[in-house]
């Protein structure tokens, strides 16, 4: 859009006293900001309903993405950027006093998502708005998210994430658009007299699921799509003898907060119950828009809707889809699972057996009695269809229902056309390994759909200083074609440009180096590198082998304090699943080794680590673009993807990692010697799998480094870890390290001595880090959302 200063000035002084009866001089930073998105968001409005009123009036198909969480961060500056009007904003808070980016630091990130599975979601809502592709995200608006991590005395300390204080001034609260979603009592099946079995219902719970759009705003063009976030609420009309405290405290807990504790039963079930809420009210609106707009039956959906089932969470959209057209429309069943196969797709997003959903049968009959015998209908059909054509092995592997339990990853597979992996690896092990009886007989569905990120963040709100220098050197077709870094290639010996690069990568240091004094209190040198590893804390991420390295580092200076060695700030944050002790011990590990190392004297400016807590999107804007190095050291086969090392690549970091999920592609494209590979291939952690000749206490006996290194754990070397230091211990000893940390260590120091190396060769260094940049064009979310709407949901860019 086109806005001078004079008009922004003027929509602004207005806003402040219309809304708050106040001036620019009186106004508070929570009053700025409120009045600065308020009339953004009186700009994008238009642009939102000519764009709504396109997709009405062309009726062309459209994609809905299921997911339990996302990740947006901060909106303010991504819709500024994505308007056209960031600069004009920025000057003309400026003239008035006001700094943008101190108003934008206030502004809450929405806690909505954990860590890599909602910030995907997300960059696949700005993805597909800049790209003109019509999708739409589903999913809970938590009023308190995930849980703000305090570090108290070493330990991770949850808080609520009370995100919603001071409201969001994006979303529109839709109670026009309210829906039920009815949960538990008895059904039973009566013949409507015409052969038709109808349910009755006897005794149910209800829930008013009430929808908040936020916009989606695209990159420089006419489309906003919307993210539809569901708040549960008690029916207006319910029986007053049924509204008593604790029927409200049930409901409101529906969308309370995010993963609630499932190490007990009752977390467990509304874990299941916050499942089914959002599936069943999303897909309600979506049909209700669908009769609304196309005055066709809704045995002709599929050529107007696509849903997608982001990871197993959303896989009850099967059998619930499966209800409103069997029950609510009166469609013959089988009719009915042709339309649903097409409409429903998939992503499968891990192969760890812990993550892929099972729910025990009972519960799911108590909570969604409708709900189970449809999926107790489809797994018998299934199973009477396919036993003659592929026999009784491959089809008892697959059920859906077996051993008392509901596999929802198998019903979300069965019940969609498409299962995609999210990295060339991972999918191939899709295939080849964890879903390899699914592939043989539905070879048609896989397909893989490498992961993305959304560079306009990660690189032009993250980091301006980097993206002036692109601008400058090789114009900013990047900005909308990530693809045209390639020409950054021209320029891989030109001094003048190698320095510009590394210019702004130290200013990005500087900036991250003022807030952990800030933050943290430690003082880190600038000049070091900046090796930093940011995603979940979970084991076979392999946090540890990185502690494993510094303790040695440690132990070199500390037997020769005068060792020559390129100083090393390692910079982790990470946040621990509330019930999961031996992650939230590596935490306190982890910040009792930096107390040590920080405070030695003999180690001085050599070494320094640092905890940051409650890592987020915010956070993760200051730390990336400071980065040196991106550690993705995974067990190679665990990680499915990974996007945190497209995030780092994109701003000229170097990846130090395994042959696991997206980084085997990174490494193809980033170029030999612009990377640090090491560790076991995913042929070899599957050998050890098969041969179980496996033996880490053979290691820590045998290896002097590692027996020294471990011993710190249990010896009191490392003071304060009385109780975890035993626990890690055992975890690579007793227990026979689960992700072969001891295994790769050897290979990892040496990949680290490889680094340290390069970044002794200043230029060599700063040449690698231009063909990172140079060649991260595929990690765009742009192309991945594309491939999803050409192969997966036949939906089109709008022209």
């Amino acid at each position: 859009m086109k806005l001078t200063k004079k008009q922004f000035k003027q929509d602004f002084e207005k806003r402040l006293t219309t809304k708050f009866a106040t001036d620019v001089e009186k106004a508070g930073p929570q009053e700025t900001l409120a009045a600065v998105s308020s009339v953004i968001k009186a700009y994008y409005s238009k642009i939102w309903q000519e764009d709504n009123e396109y997709k009405d009036e062309t009726k062309k198909k459209q994609a809905y993405y299921f997911s339990i969480e996302f990740l947006p961060g901060k909106m303010l500056k991504s819709n500024l950027l994505n308007l056209g009007i960031l600069d004009t904003v920025r000057e003309s808070l400026s003239d008035l006093g006001i700094d943008l980016d101190a108003i934008a630091q206030i502004e809450p990130d929405m806690a909505i998502g954990n860590g890599g599975l909602g910030r995907l979601g997300s960059c696949f809502l700005d993805s597909a708005a800049s790209t003109g592709i019509p999708l739409n995200g589903n999913g809970i608006r938590y009023s308190y998210g995930l849980f703000k991590q305090k570090i108290v005395d070493g330990y991770q300390v949850e808080l609520p994430d009370s995100w919603l204080d001071n409201g969001n001034p994006w979303e529109i609260r839709r109670a026009d658009k309210a829906v039920e979603v009815h949960f538990g009592g008895e059904v039973w099946l009566e013949d409507d007299g015409t052969g038709r079995l109808m349910p009755h219902y006897r005794n149910q719970e209800r829930v008013l699921a009430v929808p908040y759009d936020t916009p989606m705003v695209g990159f420089e063009n006419t489309t906003v799509n919307n993210m539809c976030l569901w708040r549960s609420e008690v029916p207006k009309d319910l029986d007053l003898r049924f509204q008593n405290l604790e029927y409200m405290r049930q409901t409101a807990m529906l969308s309370a907060e995010l993963y609630p504790d499932d190490s007990n039963y009752d977390g467990r079930l509304l874990r299941l119950k916050q499942e089914y809420f959002f599936v069943s009210a999303g897909l309600q609106r979506v049909i209700n828009h669908f009769k609304n707009i196309n005055k066709v039956p809704v045995t002709h959906i599929a050529d107007f809707i696509s849903i997608h089932i982001n990871d197993t969470h959303p896989a009850l959209c099967v059998p619930e889809f499966m209800r409103i057209l069997v029950d609510e429309f009166g469609i013959e069943w089988e009719r009915a699972w042709n339309i649903t196969v097409k409409v429903m797709s998939y992503t499968n997003h891990t192969i760890l057996s812990e993550a892929l959903e099972k729910w025990p049968e009972e519960m799911v009959k108590n909570l969604l009695p409708r709900i189970y015998q449809i999926i107790l209908e489809i797994d018998r059909r299934r199973t009477a269809d396919l036993l003659p054509k592929v026999g009784a092995k491959l089809v008892h592997s697959t059920r859906i229902v077996k051993d008392g339990q509901i596999h929802m990853a198998n019903l979300a597979i069965i019940g969609s056309h498409s299962t995609n992996g999210v990295a060339k690896l991972h999918s191939d092990l899709l295939k080849d390994v964890e879903l390899h009886d699914f592939y043989l007989i539905y070879p048609e569905r896989f397909n893989n759909k490498t992961n993305g990120i959304a560079d306009r963040r990660w690189s032009q709100i993250a980091n301006e200083r980097l993206s002036g220098v692109l601008d400058e050197t090789i114009g900013k077709s990047w900005r909308h074609n990530l693809n045209e870094l390639k020409l950054l290639e021209a320029y891989k010996n030109d001094e003048n440009t190698l320095e510009r690069l590394q210019a702004a990568n130290f200013d990005n240091k500087l900036r991250l180096a003022e807030y952990i004094q800030e933050h943290n209190g430690i003082t880190v040198n600038p000049e070091a590198i900046f090796d930093v590893q940011v995603k979940r804390l979970h084991a076979y991420k392999r946090q540890l082998l990185n502690v494993l390295h510094i303790l040695k580092l440690y132990f070199d200076i500390k037997d020769n304090p005068e060792i020559e060695m390129v100083p090393r700030v390692f910079i982790f944050g990470a946040k621990a699943a509330p019930g999961y002790h031996y992650a939230k011990s590596i935490i306190k590990c982890i910040n009792e080794i930096a107390n040590m190392v920080n405070n030695d004297k003999d180690v001085a400016d050599k070494l320094k680590v640092v905890f940051m807590e409650n890592y987020n999107v915010s956070l993760a804007e200051i730390i990336i673009p400071a980065a040196n190095v991106g550690e993705q050291i995974s067990l190679a086969s665990k990680e499915a993807s990974g996007t945190s090392n497209m995030k780092f690549m994109l701003n000229g970091a170097l990846t130090i990692g395994t042959l696991d999920g997206a980084n085997i592609e990174i490494f193809e494209v980033a170029g030999k010697g612009n990377y640090f590979k090491f560790g076991l291939t995913k042929d070899e952690v599957y050998e050890y799998y098969r041969n179980g000749n496996y033996n880490a206490h053979d290691i820590y006996e045998q290896n002097p480094i590692v027996h020294r290194i471990l011993d710190a754990f249990i010896d009191g070397t490392i003071p304060n870890i009385s109780a975890e230091g035993p626990e890690v211990f055992d975890s690579l000893t007793t227990y026979n390290d689960e992700y072969f940390v001891l295994r790769d260590f050897n290979d990892y120091v040496r990949a680290q001595k490889d680094l340290e190396r390069l970044y002794k060769n200043k230029n060599a260094w700063a040449q690698a880090s231009l063909m990172n940049i140079a060649n991260v064009g595929k990690f765009s979310s742009d192309r991945t959302i594309k491939e999803y709407a050409d192969d997966i949901w036949h939906v089109h860019e709008k022209k």
